[in-house]
């Protein structure tokens, strides 16, 4: 079988998925392919965020350090999800562990070049930005119930 090229990977997820091609040619020139092997960490709190994570398949726990529980997850995320928003605001970096919990492929979108993207192209930034909002949305009431289910009496 033939490897995908990485415009084609992208053209095929569900975040990408409609754009216009020259939005989908900007976001290959700085993409590359990641590999996550099972229990290896894509990214670690306090790390720089230097990607946005498209994933391919597999699957990936957003962990939070607890003094007294250690890792908690807050929410796993399989094919066809994002991952990390971290690269959005600075200082830039992880406030979440990303723990793959088995083999995970993805895409990985250049932080830097992102942000670089959206701002020379604000069309671009406008699109991108509101695929992304929803993610964000859906990750903060994952966060609020994994915490009142984490910290109720």
């Amino acid at each position: 079988m033939m490897t995908k090229d990485v415009k084609q990977l992208l053209a095929e997820h569900e975040f990408v998925r409609g754009m216009e091609e020259r939005h989908i040619d900007l976001l290959a020139s700085f993409a590359r392919l990641k590999i996550v092997r099972e229990d290896e960490y894509m990214f670690r709190e306090g790390e720089d965020a230097d990607c946005c994570y498209l994933i391919r398949d597999g699957c990936i726990a957003i962990e939070v350090r607890h003094p007294s529980r250690g890792s908690v997850t807050i929410q796993t995320l399989g094919a066809n999800k994002v991952v990390g928003w971290s690269w959005l605001s600075p200082p830039y970096q992880w406030k979440f562990d990303g723990r793959a919990v088995e083999l995970t492929r993805g895409v990985c979108l250049g932080s830097e070049q992102l942000r670089d993207a959206c701002e020379a192209d604000h069309e671009f930034g406008y699109q991108f930005l509101a695929r992304l909002m929803p993610v964000v949305s859906e990750r903060l009431e994952a966060t609020r119930l994994q915490l009142l289910d984490l910290y109720a009496p």
